[in-house]
């Protein structure tokens, strides 16, 4: 798992490198917005099992 890991990020990493910055800047901020969007769902769902 950890070596799937490791290859998935060395990819990425140099898809990154290839792009330029505004673009992998919007890449970043968009796929933070989404993991943040999540894991606020995910907490709400959370608290109304409890």
């Amino acid at each position: 798992m950890l070596l799937v890991v490791l290859v998935a990020m060395g990819l990425l990493m140099g898809a990154a490198i290839h792009t330029s910055l505004p673009v992998f800047l919007a890449a970043s901020a968009a796929i933070a917005a989404w993991l943040l969007l999540f894991g606020a769902r995910e907490g709400l769902a959370r608290v109304k099992r409890h």
